[in-house]
């Protein structure tokens, strides 16, 4: 009797142990944390439908087994933080543009001046074998892999009195820049006095006349009310900004080919969306800046080829002393 009750006790055991298993393995999907600093708002923010797309996709594909949880508006950092925590495997993926030269100085090529005619040349470009190139050495470099490029998208010039329609009419005019040496000389070669400002403190350096001008993506003067006190606006795109969807090495090698396959297949599309929802933006503001009265300008082709002239070559000479120049020459010769 107590070797039957023993083996009843051990059977029953077992059962009950490979039962919770199995619900514990039903019950318990991959966490992903997809992390990005923009508005969480899907009306107005590019990363946040880009993480929204990516989001759904992979939670229905994978049938649950994996659960996409999307952190907006820097709810676990800046970029710098969001790319950090991917590197050290805190954080599962994350969107990031700007700070990504920190990381993969080559990064920086995509900023140089006038290099894209357009965002269709772009998407070629950045979904063809150069980008292909580059996301490669950026995982040979950083450990981390990048599963697509979004877009930031294309920068132009705003001003408040004198508009701008060549490089002639930046000369001695301060322009807002970012605080990188690229956007530096980039605004010295066009002539014009480069003055790194912070972004919150711009719309008031910009009403009193601490600087004259600034460039950003439409999207961005529109969401800073920057029109308030620019009444005139240049589509000159003289920089493209490119957003790269990051993700841990460590998370990437943990999946399974099939849900990889889905990871990846999913990221491309979120990027596609993003891009398709920025340009969708872009157009709608330069309407809106219409609208509030601002003089919206497109060079002719021969204003754009002075502006290309006159920027691109010096920003080439220095991209080539801070990087390889293989990805400056690359990227020219992909984009013709």
């Amino acid at each position: 009797m107590n070797k039957l009750l023993k083996f009843a006790t051990a059977t029953a055991l077992s059962a009950l142990l490979c039962s919770m298993a199995g619900t514990a393995d039903a019950q318990s999907p991959i966490t992903l944390k997809l992390a990005h600093a923009d508005s969480a708002d899907l009306a107005s923010s590019r990363k946040a439908v880009m993480a929204d797309a990516f989001a759904k996709e992979v939670n229905a594909k994978s049938g649950g087994k994996i659960n996409v949880q999307v952190f907006g508006a820097a709810a676990l950092g800046g970029e710098r933080e969001i790319v950090e925590g991917v590197k050290n495997g805190f954080i599962q993926a994350g969107l990031a543009s700007g700070v990504m030269a920190n990381f993969y100085p080559p990064a920086m090529v995509t900023d140089m001046p006038y290099a894209f005619g357009s965002g269709e040349i772009a998407d070629r470009v950045m979904d063809g074998p150069f980008g292909d190139k580059l996301a490669a050495d950026f995982n040979a470099v950083t450990g981390m892999h990048n599963l697509c490029f979004g877009e930031v998208g294309f920068r132009h010039f705003s001003t408040g009195k004198t508009a701008i329609h060549s490089p002639k009419d930046l000369v001695g005019q301060k322009i807002r820049v970012q605080e990188t040496p690229l956007y530096i000389t980039e605004m010295n070669a066009l002539g014009a006095q480069p003055t790194p400002i912070a972004f919150p403190e711009l719309y008031t350096a910009l009403q009193t006349g601490v600087v004259d001008g600034e460039e950003n993506p439409i999207p961005t003067i529109i969401f800073a009310k920057l029109y308030e006190v620019q009444k005139n606006v240049t589509l000159d795109g003289h920089n493209y900004g490119v957003d790269w969807f990051v993700v841990s090495d460590k998370f990437y090698k943990s999946l399974a080919p099939d849900l990889l396959s889905i990871v990846t297949t999913a990221a491309k599309n979120a990027c596609a969306a993003e891009r398709k929802v920025n340009r969708e933006f872009s157009a709608a503001g330069i309407k809106t800046l219409e609208a509030k009265g601002v003089a919206v300008y497109a060079p002719t082709t021969a204003e754009m080829a002075q502006f290309k002239a006159q920027a691109q070559q010096p920003v080439v000479d220095w991209l080539k002393t801070k990087i390889d120049a293989k990805w400056v020459d690359g990227l020219i010769e992909a984009t013709k």
